[in-house]
């Protein structure tokens, strides 16, 4: 790969060595897509206390960093370890990320500042000269301030492109301005307006601004964020860095479809296919058998999500009554918020024969909802990408979901006309709307089109490697400028 174009990707997580969300899934598959491609795709991540000793085996070490932050001195011991081809590279410092929990501490700007100013200084000791450097989420925003106001004055890093994406623009980094001249910065960066958010500073926004381009999750989401309704106060930002700059895009976010399979997947219960999707039924009275509920060909519906406002559980729970007086069963699998989760367990207590709700994080029994429940109920609010329902899809559980973001460029209504469509969508952020569409799913689960949307779902192509060819048309763009 000595001549292929060179990409470092900067995050705080990648699947499987952390993750607390969609972020991680998406960092721990990108790379290997790209790699595919013929990029020399490598990632960078901070080397958490909790990632599993098992997922290090053949960790070695590459060099040392000391990393000047303002006052403050930390070393950085740089650590490399292959995972499944894939080159990364691990920033130990116990002081910053030898903790239990990767974000909510006090010192998260700090934390963050030195392993994204890390990232970009460990790029001159592995003579690893990138074309972009592909920084993620609000962690590394800073990333984009030091690349173009520190590194870039020397000649290694004077060539060097960055792409900032947002994932979850909700989630902004928002610190006091006073911490600037704890990460290394001046008071300018307020004064002059590019990291300056009402009052505060925000590392999200230094991402936008000081990057050479910008990229979301899905192109609707791209749209949906320039509008003072999904913009979170950013709203005109990102509307002059697309409408007048022309540096905001949209793509898409792909699953890894080799290891979500129901074919092959070796955690779900019968293993089915298209061509076999009577046998997705077994899995449906295997997990009833499991959960307690009563086994039979009872419509399942399911949701496996952080339980957070985002994802709409707000009009969920309006709507809960209606729904559990319907014949079906419902099971619940996340963490979150104490209100959803302490919402979930009472209507499990008071419907016990129709209702099951884990509140945990368990990947297997996650994989044995997909494959075993009929509908996936997605009402968020927002929804940069979302994966819950490209994984539900493949396992040909249909999507009832909210017509915003990446739910709307996923998710098909149903046309029982042509016999097009993977799901059910309605419009408004109401727990009528989304009564409507379970309707329509109840409908249609009784009738012979049932397994044609089941094989439409599961016919959707969802690879990376769309996605993966629209990410290097914006690297090699970015490259040639």
């Amino acid at each position: 790969m000595s001549d292929a174009l060179k990409v470092l990707i900067v995050a705080a997580e990648m699947k499987p060595f952390c993750k607390s969300g969609g972020l991680g899934d998406v960092i721990g598959s990108l790379p290997a897509a790209l790699r595919q491609s013929g990029v020399d795709a490598r990632v960078v991540i901070p080397k958490y206390r909790t990632i599993p000793g098992s997922l290090l085996a053949g960790l070695s070490y590459v060099d040392s960093l000391t990393i000047h932050l303002s006052w403050r001195t930390q070393s950085a011991s740089v650590l490399a370890v292959q995972s499944d081809g894939i080159p990364v590279y691990l920033i130990e410092n116990d002081y910053y990320f030898g903790r239990d929990l990767y974000y909510g501490s006090g010192d998260d700007f700090e934390r963050f500042a030195f392993f994204s100013m890390a990232a970009v200084e460990l790029m001159g000791r592995i003579d690893f000269k990138a074309d972009v450097v592909h920084f993620h989420d609000w962690q590394t925003g800073l990333g984009c301030v030091y690349l173009r106001d520190i590194y870039r004055q020397f000649s290694f890093f004077s060539k060097m492109k960055s792409l900032f994406t947002i994932h979850n623009l909700n989630y902004q980094g928002v610190f006091n301005r006073n911490i600037l001249w704890h990460v290394g910065l001046n008071d300018g960066y307020y004064t002059n307006g590019e990291l300056e958010f009402y009052g505060n500073i925000s590392f999200l926004k230094a991402g936008i601004v000081c990057s050479d381009a910008v990229s979301t999750v899905s192109e609707t989401y791209a749209k949906e964020i320039q509008t003072p309704s999904f913009g979170y106060g950013m709203d005109g930002l990102l509307w002059r860095r697309g409408a007048i700059d022309g540096r905001l895009y949209g793509i898409l976010n792909g699953i890894d479809t080799a290891a979500e399979n129901p074919v092959k997947d070796k955690r779900i219960y019968v293993n089915y296919s298209t061509r076999s999707i009577n046998k997705k039924k077994e899995n449906k009275y295997k997990l009833q058998e499991a959960l307690g509920l009563p086994q039979g060909d009872i419509p399942m519906f399911a949701v496996v999500s952080r339980l957070v406002d985002q994802k709409g559980f707000d009009i969920i729970s309006l709507a809960m009554d209606e729904l559990l007086s319907k014949d079906i069963q419902f099971v619940v699998l996340g963490t979150g918020e104490g209100r959803y989760e302490n919402m979930f367990r009472h209507y499990a207590w008071r419907y016990p024969h129709k209702m099951n709700a884990s509140i945990l994080f368990d990947d297997v029994l996650a994989q044995r909802i997909y494959a075993a429940s009929d509908m996936f109920i997605m009402p968020s609010i927002y929804e940069p990408c979302g994966l819950g329902q490209l994984y539900a899809m493949r396992y040909g559980s249909i999507p009832i979901a909210r017509k915003t973001g990446g739910l709307a460029d996923t998710v098909t209504a149903f046309d029982p006309e042509t016999g097009c469509g993977n799901g059910f969508l309605f419009e408004d952020f109401v727990a009528s709307g989304l009564m409507w569409a379970v309707n329509q799913a109840l409908h249609f689960y009784h009738t012979d089109k049932w397994q044609q949307i089941i094989k439409n779902a599961m016919k959707s192509t969802f690879s990376w490697e769309k996605s993966a060819e629209s990410y290097i048309e914006l690297y090699e763009q970015l490259k040639s400028e």
